[in-house]
């Protein structure tokens, strides 16, 4: 059953289009209230337009995006198992040491350590492995934390910008459209290199020349042992060589004729077998359910939920509608469609949490294809929503993952850490880097 036949049949008499839109706004609302886990709330809207038969069993199922699904997976088991090593707080140790314990030179540091990771691997695992550090490097020297967190939430989030498998928004934007990953690195990836430059420029002005540490707490750093926080090198070296077959993969996968997901799925199921070698047979198990245990399911179950609800929207002809209305406000030009898909995306991905509000983009800008000439024609939109969403989640505490993974290591260790705080700095540094993107596509792309 193709989405253009299927037809809803929902209970009660109630409207198909009136249900899904509903179900929608009610699972935002309890995202940004924060009253319920976001996962559970998600999965109950699934079943809700299940039951109410704005989608029948099978017509979900086809929803799910099971590319974007086994991508993020793979990549978290990949991260779960290479952090056990230690290379992580080995980087960010080494990236400090580099610069004499320098507080300026520090957090620029961790800002590049933090972007790169972000690009390599994902924006939430990264500030998971790298804040717990950087809190002890910023006790040592004496230092008020928040402009280092803060300045790794921002990078973390224009890091993971740049690549298919750096933020979840682009995963699902790459999969949707058929992008790979060289195609993020040509279009998205210069855009966020020139805006990690004048992200690191602001945060000197802000915080980082005004930073001193005394010449005791800088020796206490330089005395650090980096290379003790590597805890397993036989693990460090097989992960560091599955990481890169990966990211080989990810390069050549149009030649491979592979997807992202199925490389990023086998990767991570050759680690794990190398990663048993070394254990009994009684060990084994264990090693790897307690691999599974630290991936984010509650992640991968919300984007399940989410993306049965988002098709109901598609399959009860409210996207097409508001397609048609996107088209007629631009009057059909494809520059002002791409600048006003840039700036709402920035907007209301920092009031939203971006990830349920691309969901909610990509089958709307696929509507819009016929429009503007076909599918090919409209490729500058795909990278006006991933600057746009990835970046506009820099905007406020709630705008992306990262933003609330690192709220909470700092609330955790008794590190006040609040909206508006957040709101102040975050704000003006996410509208210089919209208006550079602005600058960006326009010139580019149109």
């Amino acid at each position: 059953m193709t989405l253009a036949s299927f037809t809803p049949h929902l209970a009660f008499g109630l409207d198909a289009m009136w249900v899904s839109v509903t179900v929608l706004a009610v699972i935002y609302a309890f995202i940004i209230a924060g009253r319920a886990n976001r996962a559970v709330v998600a999965l109950i809207g699934a079943a809700i337009v299940i039951i109410f038969g704005a989608l029948d069993q099978a017509e979900a199922v086809k929803g799910i995006d099971w590319d974007t699904i086994g991508l993020l997976t793979g990549m978290m088991i990949l991260v779960a198992i290479s952090r056990r090593s230690g290379l992580f707080q080995y980087l960010a140790i080494w990236s400090a040491q580099r610069v004499k314990a320098n507080p300026a030179g520090i957090l620029l540091m961790l800002q590049i350590t933090t972007a790169v990771l972000s690009a390599l691997l994902n924006n939430v695992s990264t500030v998971l492995l790298v804040v717990p550090v950087t809190l002890v490097i910023a006790e040592e020297l004496d230092l008020e934390p928040y402009p280092f967190l803060f300045a790794e939430v921002f990078a973390s989030n224009i890091g993971g910008t740049a690549t298919l498998i750096g933020d979840p928004p682009n995963i699902m934007i790459g999969s949707q459209a058929g992008f790979d990953f060289n195609s993020f690195i040509v279009n998205v990836a210069p855009a966020a290199l020139v805006v990690m430059v004048l992200q690191a420029i602001m945060v000197h002005l802000t915080w980082g020349r005004g930073m001193r540490a005394s010449p005791e707490s800088r020796a206490l750093v330089m005395g650090m042992n980096a290379r003790g926080m590597i805890t397993d090198w036989v693990l460090l070296r097989r992960s560091a060589l599955a990481m890169a077959a990966v990211l080989v993969a990810f390069v050549f996968a149009r030649p491979l004729r592979l997807e992202p997901a199925t490389i990023a799925l086998t990767g991570a199921a050759v680690l794990m077998l190398i990663d048993n070698w070394r254990h009994r047979d009684s060990k084994q198990a264990d090693n790897v359910h307690n691999t599974f245990a630290e991936v984010e399911w509650t992640t991968i179950f919300f984007f399940l939920g989410l993306f049965v609800v988002v098709h109901a929207v598609e399959a009860s002809g409210v996207l097409g509608l508001l397609a048609g209305k996107v088209v007629g406000l631009t009057g059909a030009r494809i520059a002002t469609a791409g600048a006003v898909i840039l700036w709402s995306s920035a907007f209301l991905s920092a009031i939203f949490d971006n990830i349920p509000f691309v969901a909610t983009m990509i089958p709307l800008i696929k509507s819009m294809a016929p429009a503007y000439g076909g599918p090919t024609e409209i490729e500058p939109l795909w990278w006006c929503l991933a600057l746009g969403a990835c970046l506009g989640g820099n905007g406020t505490l709630i705008g992306a993952a990262s933003n609330l993974a690192v709220a909470g290591i700092a609330e955790r260790n008794g590190i006040r850490f609040g909206f508006v705080r957040y709101l102040a700095y975050g704000a003006p540094m996410t509208l210089v880097s919209i208006a550079f993107c602005q600058v960006y596509v326009w010139v580019r792309y149109f």
